[in-house]
């Protein structure tokens, strides 16, 4: 298309990778032009000089790109056509050394060399979107913030390359990434209730971003709502497809038989995984028909329900399931939609998550929905990051925490009583400090007074088990002592058991140092320990799970019960697999 551009006719005869870098070389004065149109005068000599480099293949590799498209936005103007190549590339280059933020609505291109990013940001600015540079010595970066990240990602997932499903080795990671800033552009709406020839009744649903909009017809069967759009033009049913992904809708092109027509559907179930905004129109599809007497009440009803079940109850979150088994807080989300749930896991990692150590993913996989399960320690993380996190981490962390209270109180009191009871944990650790730390508590019918000095806990290796060592220096009623509780692993459910004992040369004899280490634990984490007097004299004071998140709301002591928490629970899963 440049090539018919007075000037560029020779582009018409390039047949070969050479050919089209000196091509490029031959028009070099065209691209910085258009730079120093988008950048000013300041970054002409600059990419003046890289003319000289396009021999270097590896510098022309990431030249030409962008020094197309900035010819392109220059000569041809920005319309569909022009931002659908813009797209296209832009996403080949997040697939390499790009990143993209979902939740923090951010898109990034690197560059070793400043002219290279320079000359993306004027590629960027010739399609109306702005970008800012950062960076030094060999590390560039090209940024895309905001609205303009938005844009950005819904060409990137439009037109970039194929999001493929399902298969954990081939799946486009980066641009499964683009789905939710993508979607901010996102509108749907419906018109056209009919009747079609075979009675069903029927309306279109449109579904636009930015310039590009496809008409979907759905209809109202007997048993489910049915999504569909259908061409001969397989290019565009593809389009169709991505942008039905892009609305949280899972959706696969087909074949209809040996014909060359190719097909794109969705059912009730699916289209209940999508955005808000798809729920709502068809929502609105099937009770205008209701209350215009087209279809049955209680059938829509059914329909409605189903609908419901997949609205988004807070803006921005899907509808996690919260309950409880057996006892334990389950927070999960499920969905048939892989985008959907990838999109999660990923929300979930800006916001500080680990996968495996905080929540754990599943695709879908033969006609079975896939899941995001949040584990107890991913919702206490979620709730100190709410409190001790950093700007957008914080407030993602704030509204998830919100959220899930939220819908545990829509449940049985007993699960938003095990919601809140995590959260409280959550908030609570790293909250207060060791030294300096000053309590009266009563054991055994006795105040004591206890003030701690200082304190720390490791871990240790002994005989292949990992104990954790937690020491306390500390004051009882003026006596100063050092006091160890080790904890260890132990029994077939793998508890957690923490072991410290009294000291017969201590002040007072194992008796009352037994009642000073009581104190102290009870200080510590508000509950007292169990003491059992052995046949040898010896006197063991025992401490449990509760006691030990007790000891993880002092700063000096969470980092290393968390950490241990973690490893001593994966090595018993691993014993458990092998």
């Amino acid at each position: 298309m440049l090539g018919t551009k007075a000037g560029l006719e020779e582009l018409m005869h390039v047949k070969s990778w050479e050919g089209l870098k000196q091509w490029v070389a031959k028009n070099w004065d065209v691209v910085v032009d258009a730079a120093v149109k988008r950048l000013g005068e300041g970054v002409r000599s600059e990419l003046g000089a890289l003319r000289d480099r396009l021999n270097d293949d590896k510098i022309a590799r990431e030249v030409v790109a962008p020094a197309l498209l900035l010819m392109q936005a220059e000569r041809l103007g920005v319309d569909e056509t022009t931002l659908r190549y813009l797209g296209a590339v832009v996403s080949s280059a997040i697939d390499g050394d790009g990143y993209v933020s979902a939740a923090m609505k951010i898109i990034e291109l690197a560059s070793g060399e400043r002219v290279i990013a320079l000359l993306w940001a004027a590629a960027f600015a010739a399609h109306g979107i702005r970008a800012k540079m950062r960076g030094a010595g060999s590390t560039f970066q090209v940024i895309v913030s905001g609205g303009d990240a938005a844009r950005l990602a819904g060409l990137n997932f439009l037109h970039g390359s194929p999001l493929l499903e399902g298969d954990e080795r081939v799946i486009n990671h980066k641009l499964a990434g683009a789905v939710e800033p993508g979607a901010e552009g996102l509108s749907v709406s419906w018109e056209g209730l009919r009747r079609t020839p075979s009675g069903l009744v029927a309306a279109d649903l449109t579904i636009s971003e930015g310039d590009i909009a496809v008409k979907y017809n759905v209809y109202l069967r007997g048993h489910d709502i049915l999504l569909e759009f259908a061409s001969s033009n397989r290019s565009h049913v593809e389009l169709a497809a991505r942008l039905l992904r892009l609305a949280g809708v899972s959706a696969e092109v087909k074949r209809k038989g040996s014909r060359d027509k190719w097909y794109v559907y969705a059912y009730t179930n699916k289209l209940a995984a999508g955005r808000e905004e798809v729920m709502k129109a068809l929502a609105e599809i099937v009770k205008t028909a209701r209350d215009d007497g087209w279809v049955d009440a209680g059938k829509a009803e059914r329909w409605l329900e189903r609908l419901e079940k997949g609205l988004t109850l807070r803006e921005g979150w899907p509808r996690y399931h919260v309950g409880l088994t057996e006892g334990a807080l389950v927070v999960s989300f499920g969905s048939p939609n892989p985008n959907s749930i990838w999109r999660e896991a990923q929300r979930l990692e800006n916001m500080g998550f680990e996968e495996g150590k905080h929540f754990t993913v599943k695709m879908p996989e033969e006609g079975r929905d896939g899941y995001v399960y949040i584990r107890r320690e991913g919702l206490k993380r979620a709730a100190w990051l709410s409190v001790y996190g950093e700007g957008e981490q914080r407030r993602l962390a704030a509204e998830f925490v919100s959220y899930i209270l939220q819908r545990a109180k829509e449940e049985v009191d007993d699960v938003y009583r095990k919601a809140e009871e995590i959260v409280k944990e959550g908030k609570a650790r790293g909250s207060l400090a060791l030294k300096g730390f000053e309590k009266e508590v009563e054991v055994n019918g006795e105040k004591r007074k206890v003030k701690v000095i200082d304190g720390g806990a490791v871990e240790e290796d002994r005989g292949g088990r990992k104990l954790l060592r937690i020491k306390i220096a500390a004051e009882v009623d003026g006596v100063r002592r050092d006091y160890t509780i080790t904890y260890g692993r132990f029994g077939a459910t793998n508890k957690a058991m923490g072991r410290g004992t009294a000291r017969a040369d201590a002040p007072g004899g194992r008796e009352t140092d037994a009642e000073r280490l009581a104190a102290v634990i009870k200080a510590l984490t508000g509950r007292e320990p169990r003491v059992y007097r052995m046949k040898d004299g010896r006197i063991m004071i025992i401490c449990y799970e509760g006691h030990i998140e007790g000891f993880a709301r002092f700063v000096e002591l969470a980092d290393a019960i968390e950490e241990w928490l973690e490893e001593t629970s994966r090595r018993n899963r691993f014993k458990a697999l092998t």
